[in-house]
């Protein structure tokens, strides 16, 4: 199943203090493209949670103490081993999440991106002299690292979730904890073996995996040793763990939900659009935060766009990641395909009209096959929930007060996208949009350099650029006084 040029990226336990724990307790890890088990990895408790976090806070003060280049030469290091084996974590993504290949490969070097960005933003962390209200004071604004940091990571990107989070918390001089999902650990205890590679001290980088979730998640957002936690996943989960993180008053950044909207204007460029919104809404069979979740198209294109958009849906491929022919994967499992048709069908018994797709294949439970809807509202199922899933619900609208007011009429604010070619429309629209993040003719939003997050419920904090250090950072101000004396 495996054939790496690498075998040795191939890890199966947690990492802890620079050593392996090897615990007799298994967790199978089952390939979604056929429902057949990888391999075991062992099975991580509480106990084990917080010896991470103690390595961690015993590593800190060595850590913090490097100079931001010598934590820079480091993190050059790592950014290095994930680009030498970018094939190989590749794979290893693709067999245990189910994306296609290429996408797997384009993830690692995503995730990677952030290692190199903030290996150089590291040593731009400036402090401020302010001007004081005497002559004989001086007032001093240092940043310092935050302490320890814990995460816990989602599945549908199980490297890149762990990079942009650990990058700049190693940055700023932060050790770090992190629970990956039990779905994909392999990416993760890949990405643990190639910090010590690179040279990271004992403690800095840890790594826990176990089933226990709930005990594992008090651990990470209850020890007092941790001083910020950081989390990506669902809102619903997402509040349960901050307010388990209230009880210790420790720093929090969330990456949510979304709802995303992407709408196309009368004024659009037609072709461009569709290609856009395959681009955002198929991406990861649709397992993507901030995938489109709607499409809202002005009365005057619809019927064009709905026609281009469909027929493009239909040329894309359903298979296993590793096939090369493959332009979607299969789902994480046969639930999430279950809840995703369970959408697609309570819709249509409301009124949506069911263009493609929408069904399983007979290549297996967790095929779901790309799906188009018309016909649908705002307050259908398929449209005012979360999808998770490569379903395209199109829904017509005639003004643009209107079409603001739809795509901010959903709890999340974490993407949105829009296709216009008018540029007064484009400042409108940008500005009234209630979203942390719009793409403007375009479909395809992430990178390094640019302030990953969202808005309302869609969480708080940013990944990513040069704002992506602000988390991890505490703000000291001091005061020197006397220094006329003499």
């Amino acid at each position: 199943m495996l054939n790496l040029n690498d075998p040795t990226l191939l890890k199966t336990a947690s990492y802890i203090d620079g050593r392996w724990l090897i615990t007799d307790n298994q967790i199978p890890v089952i390939n979604p493209a056929n429902g057949q088990e990888l391999v075991s990895i062992c099975d991580a408790d509480v106990e084990d949670a917080n010896r991470a976090v103690e390595a961690a806070h015993r590593a800190l003060p060595q850590w913090s103490a490097l100079s931001a280049q010598q934590r820079a030469n480091l993190l050059r290091n790592l950014f290095q081993l994930m680009m030498q084996h970018q094939d190989d974590l590749a794979q290893i993504l693709t067999l245990e999440q189910g994306k296609t290949f290429a996408e797997a490969k384009g993830e690692i070097a995503y995730g990677a991106s952030f290692i190199e960005w903030f290996a150089e933003e590291g040593k731009r962390i400036y402090g401020d002299v302010i001007p004081a209200p005497s002559s004989d004071k001086q007032i001093i604004v240092l940043k310092q690292p935050i302490g320890v940091v814990s995460a816990i990571t989602p599945w549908n990107f199980p490297n890149a979730m762990i990079s942009r989070k650990a990058a700049a918390a190693l940055a700023a001089g932060c050790t770090f904890v992190v629970r990956p999902a039990t779905q994909t650990p392999l990416s993760a205890m890949a990405m643990a073996e190639l910090t010590h590679r690179a040279g990271f001290p004992p403690g800095v980088f840890n790594l826990i995996v176990g089933k226990d979730s709930q005990g594992l998640g008090s651990v990470l957002t209850q020890h007092p040793h941790v001083a910020k936690f950081t989390f990506t996943g669902s809102t619903g989960v997402g509040k349960k763990l901050i307010a388990q993180c209230a009880t210790s008053v420790k720093r929090v950044s969330m990456e949510l939900g979304g709802n995303a909207p992407f709408i196309v204007f009368d004024d659009a460029d037609i072709d461009e659009a569709v290609q856009g919104a395959l681009a955002s809404k198929y991406r990861n069979s649709g397992q993507t935060c901030v995938c489109t979740n709607r499409i809202l198209v002005q009365k005057g294109v619809y019927a064009q766009f709905c026609e281009k958009f469909i027929e493009e849906t239909a040329k894309l491929k359903l298979g296993a990641g590793m096939d090369a022919d493959s332009h979607i994967g299969p789902m994480i499992n046969a639930k999430a395909a279950n809840d995703v048709d369970e959408l697609v069908q309570q819709s249509i018994d409301q009124g949506a009209v069911l263009k493609l797709g929408g069904t399983t294949t007979s290549q297996g439970p967790n095929y779901y096959l790309p799906t188009v809807l018309t016909n649908v509202s705002n307050d259908m199922p398929i449209a005012s929930n979360e999808i998770f899933g490569p379903v395209s619900p199109i829904i017509q609208f005639e003004e643009e007060s209107e079409v603001i007011e739809l795509a901010n009429a959903t709890e999340y604010g974490l993407a949105a996208y829009f296709y216009s070619r008018d540029v007064g429309r484009i400042f409108r629209v940008a500005k009234a949009l209630e979203f942390g993040m719009v793409g403007i003719n375009e479909g395809a939003i992430s990178n390094a350099a640019a302030p990953f997050g969202g808005m309302k419920q869609s969480g708080n904090g940013r990944e990513g650029s040069r704002y992506g250090l602000d988390d991890y950072l505490e703000i000291k101000y001091l005061c020197l006084g006397g220094l006329n004396n003499t």
